[in-house]
């Protein structure tokens, strides 16, 4: 139910944020008690109420709506991601470094099973478990992670938060468009101060994503809560035809391939692969770069995979801003494009821009519209060389990735909030506040943000 109610109440839990952690952490709570006072505040819609203006017909770029529909919302950023769950503590997080190696896998296995038993039911768990694979990787000086794979696909994973909503909108008090203005430690607990009015509960859960990274640095702040700069990945898109990715993507659908530059010894990595895929913009605090869906109705499949290419970096003396740096990278972007930017990746190697002309003429059709430019005019050069360096070892595996035509959309940046101190509870050092999810630097996953929602959820159980 909607609660839009102007007076002051109490809840024995607040959860600010309706991601993927909120929305596991409050499952794990009804499924236990459905006597709990429950909230959920939200900057953003309703699912049924998230729709992106942009149709690539009328309006072609991002608009910088407020809420952004994209990435605020019940579902969060992951809402219309493609929906990967992947089971593993080899990426997406450092969640197992608090909780355990075996916890953390076990509780992305339930949050799989809640999954299934909501709409996701048939869709295929892939497994990186193929020696073949890891073998022609490894002749070629690239690394394949381990990990299971659930897809679910943007269309199966809308429906699956649907039956999630449905189910929870039962017994939680959810406030929607309700940003959390401050956030307090009082003698009773936590009060959250809205313009709708104030709220207390004994115990908090804040789980606002990336977007909200702003928002969490002025929290601990405000409460003291120690932090640390994180690192920022920084990157392009990559979009080609299918077929060139087709035998590893029909064995293992993502593939996490890592490789370390013989020019600088970084290491670039593919993330978020899909087949048959889309290219999209993304809007990170009225910054817009690039990101990439596929469905799992075959209806909806377009002749092209996407994935990204990036390079972590991580600044500590005298500079420690990690995302700002990146912020200016894609605001540079933003100015010389108008948003994303896209070219040809022989254009790239020639030192020319792409044009309208030479983007129309390619054998590729891009499923994004950009503006067609020049990419070296903005990712700084040893980034933008360790990505060449890895488009052609990734050739040795599949060859064509390094094709003229092959698009390069940027830039691609995966922003992590700076690591907000809490102990292996996940609380920090006011009792009954918890912090999880992308919003604590902790995750950077869809499975690993469900896992560390559940987890909090069993803590507070123990507790009531």
């Amino acid at each position: 139910m909607e609660n839009t109610v102007n007076t002051k109440k109490k809840y024995d839990v607040i959860i600010v944020g309706a991601g993927p952690g909120g929305i596991f952490s409050a499952y794990e709570l009804v499924k236990n008690n459905k006597n709990l006072k429950i909230a959920i505040f939200e900057s953003g819609h309703p699912l049924e109420k998230r729709r992106c203006p942009i149709d690539g017909d009328k309006v072609k770029s991002c608009v910088h709506c407020k809420p952004c529909a994209i990435m605020d919302g019940f579902g969060g950023a992951g809402a219309f991601s493609d929906g990967k769950y992947n089971i593993t503590n080899q990426f997406g997080g450092s969640l197992h470094e608090y909780i355990g190696k075996k916890e953390a896998i076990d509780l992305m296995r339930y949050v799989d099973e809640i999954n299934m038993k909501n709409g996701g039911e048939g869709c295929k768990l892939y497994s990186t478990a193929d020696s073949e694979i890891k073998q022609l990787c490894i002749k070629n000086k690239l690394h394949l992670l381990d990990a299971m794979v659930r897809h679910l696909g943007t269309d199966r994973n809308y429906v699956v938060l649907g039956n999630l909503y449905d189910y929870l909108s039962k017994y939680v008090d959810f406030y929607f468009l309700t940003p959390v203005l401050k956030l307090e430690k009082d003698e009773n607990g936590f009060t959250v101060k809205t313009e709708k009015g104030e709220y207390q509960s004994k115990y908090c859960i804040v789980s606002v994503g990336r977007s909200g990274s702003k928002w969490m640095e002025t929290v601990c702040h405000e409460l003291g809560i120690a932090t640390k700069s994180n690192r920022v990945d920084i990157g392009v898109r990559v979009e080609l035809p299918a077929e060139i990715f087709a035998h590893l993507t029909d064995k293992l659908y993502e593939s996490k391939i890592v490789y370390r530059t013989e020019k600088y010894g970084d290491y670039v990595r593919t993330f978020c692969m899909n087949p048959n895929g889309v290219v999209v913009n993304e809007n990170t605090n009225g910054i817009v770069t690039v990101n990439g869906h596929s469905y799992s109705d075959e209806k909806l499949h377009t002749e092209n995979t996407n994935f990204a290419l990036l390079v972590s970096k991580q600044f500590t003396e005298p500079f420690n801003d990690s995302n700002a740096y990146a912020e200016n990278i894609a605001k540079l972007s933003n100015m010389l494009g108008g948003g994303v930017m896209v070219q040809r990746f022989g254009d790239l190697i020639r030192g020319r821009r792409s044009t309208p002309q030479r983007i129309k003429d390619s054998f590729l059709t891009p499923t994004l519209t950009a503006t067609p430019g020049d990419l070296s005019l903005v990712i700084p050069k040893r980034i933008l060389d360790g990505i060449i360096e890895m488009i052609y070892a990734l050739d040795k595996i599949a060859p064509g990735t390094a094709n003229d035509d092959t698009l390069l959309y940027g830039v691609e940046v995966k922003f992590y909030n700076m690591q907000v101190e809490i102990d292996d509870n996940l609380e920090t050092c006011h009792k009954g506040l918890y912090v999880i999810g992308d919003g604590s630097g902790v995750t950077h996953s869809l499975s690993h943000a469900s896992a560390s929602g559940v987890f909090v959820a069993r803590r507070i159980i123990e507790k009531t």
